[in-house]
Order: C-alpha cells, then structure tokens, then sequence
C-alpha cells in the first residue's frame, strides 16, 4: 500500500488555501497546515485529518522544523488588500515571509513546491487582448503595494530556481470567487454589496472570474503535471464589469446597474476615503489604487494550464451563484 503524500499548505485558512486543502485531502494527501496563532478556522471544518502548525510567516523558526518529512509545499498564504495603511508590514508578509519559507523548504529537502502568484504579477498587452505567461511585464507596472509586493516575491522564487535550484512551479490565479469566503476578499466585498442592491453604479472595467475550486484543483494539477521553474494561470472567463453585475442581478432577481460613471471625480472620493481609513483602520471600499487599476480591463489566457496541465475551469455564472449562495447563507447579504 502506498504511503499518503504529506503536504505542507500555508494560507490554509484562508479563501483559497482552504480550497487546496479540501483538494489535496480528497485527492490523498496528508495535511500540515501553516495557521497563525488566535487565526479564524471556520474554513477547516471540511477537512477530516489535519496537523495545525502555529507560525508565522515572518518567523521562520516557529514553523521550520515541521517542514521536515514533508514532500510537498503549497504556499498559498499572503496578505491580499489592496490597500493598507504600512507598506512594509505587507512587504514582510508577501517578500520576505515567501524568501523565508522557500529557504526553510530547500533546507527540508521538499521534493516540489506550488507557489501561488497572481495574475497581478502579469502584463496586460497595450492591444486589449488577454495577458500571458510570456506578456512581458516589469516592477514600474505593477499598480499599487500588493502588486508590487508578488512581483518582487515571485522575483526571489525565479532567482531561486536557477540560482539554487528550487523545485518550485508558480500559479496565476485570476479572480477566484466561490463559497467560504469569509473574510471577504475585496472581489467578494464587490459580490455581496451587488448581490444586496447596493451598487446601483459602475466604472468600465473589467475581470477574469475563475471558481475558487478550479483554482484549487489547478494548484494539485500544477503539482502533478507542471514543471519546476513554469508558471501557469489557473483563470476563468473574461468579463466586462457590467457584464458581471448583470449576472449578479441575474441570479439575484434585481435590476443590474446601468449607470456608468467616470473615473475622473471618484479620485477625490477615494483620497477621502483613504485618509479616513488611516484613522479608522478599516480598508475603505473604494481606494485610489483600486481606480487606476480599473483603466485596463483584466483580461488573462489560461491556454497553457489548460493544455499542459489539463485545466478545464467552469463557467463565472457558477462561481457566481456558488459564492451568492453561500453568502446568503451565512448573512452576508
């Protein structure tokens, strides 16, 4: 009888971390889960077999030694906000937290890693059409701290790889939207706010919307098919926003939004809203980042996953009705 792989999964709790877990334990794998001490663990309630390791990114060595006897790493944890009141606190997380675990991982002697990336990491070519793997791109692109912060995180793992030769594959996720997103992500937020008729209005832009468990499923295929040192974009369907907020309203029986409104006299609102989020600590719903990332439509290719790896994502209505679903559940819309 063949032993269970043991994976190591950082992010566990989280939105999609969860789901890789949910995936690699129905798929067989034994689970060492990364949670940060006091963390929210409602979204491990699925899962029937796990070992919780108390760490923290930035401290390698509360989470070092458990890394020894495992044969997998998925890294999915990182502080995903698209705006925060210190840079550096998020640079710690994403940066210096992934340099971190990558070395611990070489040192235990991982035998392959998944790290996941995002779609923020890639360029969007200046024709419209989807971005790629091989879209060039460089750091002066990247719109905003968290972007910034995956970029020079993805960074490190490259120069890892041919440096010293970490058996690492990277995934894209796009725009993962589905069931126990609890905290929301800030695509969530978006969801509930349309979902309860509070968004009478939107700015032309536009998403990849992929299902949470695609993404997952994407991240064990990546595992067993993709190769050390590719990167992969595990999305979904493209999407103009009011093309998204009709499906909402679709599925939620109101009257999807049909007023446009232009970038331009929202900056104001938005600088207000920062500077009232400084003192309030709460991230603001509308932020200025947020509004220059939405001048180009972000649209991405999943060609390559979907022939190396087989990847075959479902509809963005399914996502859709999946997430409305479970946030109707739980009362947050």
């Amino acid at each position: 009888m063949t032993e269970k792989p043991l994976s190591f999964v950082t992010g566990a709790t989280g939105f999609v971390g969860a789901a890789v877990a949910r995936v690699l334990e129905r798929h067989g794998h034994q689970l060492r889960l990364l949670a940060r001490p006091g963390s929210d663990r409602q979204n491990l309630s699925d899962l029937k077999d796990y070992e919780i390791v108390e760490g923290d990114l930035t401290k390698p060595e509360t989470y070092a030694a458990k890394l020894e006897g495992c044969d997998y790493l998925f890294h999915v944890a990182a502080d995903y906000r698209i705006w925060v009141p210190d840079e550096a606190a998020m640079n710690r997380v994403n940066v210096e937290g992934t340099k971190a675990l990558m070395t611990a991982a070489q040192k235990a002697h991982i035998k392959k890693i998944v790290y996941t990336s995002s779609v923020a990491t890639i360029g969007l070519p200046k024709d419209g059409t989807p971005g790629t793997e091989a879209t060039p791109v460089a750091l002066e692109n990247m719109v905003g701290v968290y972007k910034r912060s995956k970029f020079l995180a993805e960074r490190i793992i490259h120069q890892m790889i041919v440096q010293s030769g970490l058996p690492a594959v990277i995934v894209h996720p796009s725009t993962p939207i589905g069931p126990r997103d609890i905290k929301p992500t800030p695509t969530g937020r978006i969801v509930i706010e349309a979902a309860a008729g509070r968004m009478p209005a939107y700015v032309d832009t536009g998403l990849n919307v992929v299902h949470v468990d695609d993404v997952a499923l994407g991240h064990l295929l990546a595992l067993e098919k993709g190769e050390c040192g590719e990167s992969y974009i595990l999305g979904g369907e493209d999407l103009n926003f009011a093309a998204l907020l009709g499906i909402i309203a679709d599925l939620t029986g109101r009257k999807a939004p049909t007023i446009k409104i232009p970038r331009g006299p929202l900056f104001p609102i938005a600088y207000a809203a920062e500077l009232i989020a400084h003192f309030t600590k709460r991230e603001p719903f509308i932020t200025v980042d947020g509004l220059r990332m939405s001048r180009k439509k972000m649209f991405f290719s999943s060609d390559k996953a979907k022939h190396d790896l087989g990847y075959a994502p479902r509809p963005a209505r399914e996502a859709l009705a999946d997430a409305i679903t479970w946030f109707h559940q739980n009362g947050s819309v």
